[in-house]
């Protein structure tokens, strides 16, 4: 670390620059952080200078190991919560933290069984189909197919999961393949309990990627950073601890 940042250069006290050079922060930055109430209020030297304590350095510690998991927001209310007194409502904001991580593993895990159930062999028979080879259907037999309404099929088609064509003499929706894979998928992730407005930017990357194969390394870069997420959270978890205890 360079020095003790339990003395200081001077006895007890701690200047803004001792703690910032530790964590390779700017004076102004430290400053920055108790005028935001994620440090407490810094003592005064007789001729006005701040002065500050281990105390100091435990909030700092925490707050920076508490943003990557959190975010500077989250990261930000928690410490000023705790300096104004209610480690009840830090606590609570960590919680909820904790449920939006949960939250999102959940989503990647319907997202994982939605892609899974979208095998050939589920698909529409061509015979429903308009094209006797094309894999296009219907939207009777489709919604047949999936055990909705077609009600339902066209209420997604207003929401932007399902994109069928008219067919020119007719008038009728024709589902390609990509619009039964789109619909199975979000049959699926609606089962699971998942609303519309959070399906419909995972079909468009699903559409985008031009189907669930190219996405395997999109899935494997999304576990990745929920586990550094959750990793992190440990970490501010631990410096947090550390903190409410030194405050006693």
């Amino acid at each position: 670390m360079g020095q003790n940042l339990q003395t200081g250069e001077t006895g007890d006290r701690l200047r803004p620059v001792d703690l910032a050079r530790v964590h390779g922060l700017s004076t102004q930055a430290v400053r920055n952080y108790e005028e935001a109430g994620i440090l407490p209020a810094a003592g005064r030297t007789p001729h006005g200078y701040r002065t500050y304590t281990s105390l100091h350095a435990g909030a700092l510690r925490a707050f920076l190991a508490l943003v990557p998991g959190h975010g500077h927001p989250t990261a930000s209310a928690i410490m000023r919560a705790v300096n104004e007194g209610s480690a009840d409502e830090a606590l609570h904001l960590v919680d909820e933290s904790h449920a939006q991580l949960l939250e999102d593993r959940q989503t990647l895990r319907a997202v994982e069984r939605a892609l899974r159930d979208l095998d050939p062999a589920a698909a529409p028979a061509p015979d429903a189909a308009p094209g006797c080879d094309s894999g296009e259907t219907f939207i009777g037999p489709l919604a047949g197919k999936l055990g909705v309404r077609p009600a339902t099929l066209r209420k997604w088609e207003r929401a932007g999961l399902v994109h069928p064509r008219r067919d020119p003499r007719t008038g009728y929706r024709v589902y390609d393949e990509a619009d039964v894979r789109d619909a199975r998928m979000a049959h699926q992730l609606r089962r699971g309990g998942y609303l519309l407005e959070q399906i419909a930017p995972l079909i468009a990357q699903v559409r985008a990627a031009g189907g669930p194969e190219p996405l395997e390394a999109t899935l494997r870069n999304w576990h990745d950073r929920l586990s550094a997420r959750g990793r992190a959270m440990l970490a501010g978890a631990a410096e947090l601890d550390a903190y409410l205890r030194e405050r006693g």
